[in-house]
């Protein structure tokens, strides 16, 4: 749970902007390897990795400075320093997806399909971006006493923010649970109809994060729910009506 990856004199590499670098090259290779199931070429492909990754960043950064303003506010040039965590998955989420959906319709792509495609890519970068998470030591997870509990190492950020208790390795799990999804979602997207894996993704994301919120020891509660737990709960209801939509249709499986 060290932050810093290798340092090359006065040149600092944190393990967060590895892990997100791998995020992306593992994102790219597996939109290349689905890119036929959304008909687009090369070309689009890359536009639309390199569109949803600037946005996403830029979505997730903005989410998480409002969220946690007064970190910032005596230092605003801190706002720019992602390489030291400070991401919120939702923001990256919602502003990546809007600008897909943009392109595609400007470029009189199947939106819903382009939609279906990423996802084994987003699970991915996001299993990655969880255990970069991990060795930062940000999102960390409340004080347990099970046996799977692990102590922030002594005098690190994370032990002034979270104490000396062991706590749950809730980034770990999500990691987990991401790269089990994309494994999953590559093959139902070979498998099903238009609609369905975005849908499906929408339902069972929502599902696990309102689930490890109830681990997570760094967020303030809002009506009795943290705002990732608010948010899974309109993932679920937007993916069940999707689901619901899509089921109905009589599209074939992408070939």
């Amino acid at each position: 749970m060290d932050p810093i990856a290798f340092q090359i004199g006065a040149l600092t590499i944190r393990w967060y902007g590895v892990m997100a670098a791998l995020g992306f090259i593992v994102a790219m290779f597996l939109l290349e390897f689905n890119r036929r199931f959304a008909n687009v070429s090369k070309d689009q492909c890359s536009t639309l990795l390199f569109l949803a990754m600037i946005t996403g960043v830029l979505g997730a950064r903005i989410f998480y400075v409002v969220q946690f303003f007064h970190y910032y506010r005596d230092d605003l040039w801190s706002i720019i320093r992602i390489d030291q965590g400070g991401l919120v998955f939702y923001g990256g989420f919602l502003l990546a997806f809007f600008s897909v959906v943009l392109y595609s319709w400007k470029k009189k792509l199947d939106i819903i399909r382009i939609l279906d495609f990423f996802v084994p890519a987003l699970t991915a970068a996001h299993g990655l971006g969880r255990i970069g998470c991990f060795l930062n030591g940000c999102c960390y997870g409340r004080a347990t006493d099970a046996w799977w509990g692990i102590k922030a190492p002594a005098g690190s950020v994370l032990e002034m923010s979270a104490g000396t208790l062991p706590l749950h390795p809730v980034q770990l799990l999500e990691a987990g649970e991401n790269f089990l999804l994309c494994a999953f979602f590559c093959w139902l997207l070979r498998k099903t109809k238009r609609g369905i894996v975005i849908s499906v993704y929408l339902i069972i994301y929502g599902v696990i994060r309102f689930f490890n919120e109830t681990l997570r020891g760094d967020n303030v509660l809002y009506a009795g729910l943290t705002p990732a737990q608010w948010i899974g709960i309109l993932l679920c209801t937007g993916g069940a009506i999707l689901l619901y939509h899509f089921a109905r249709k009589h599209d074939e499986p992408a070939a």
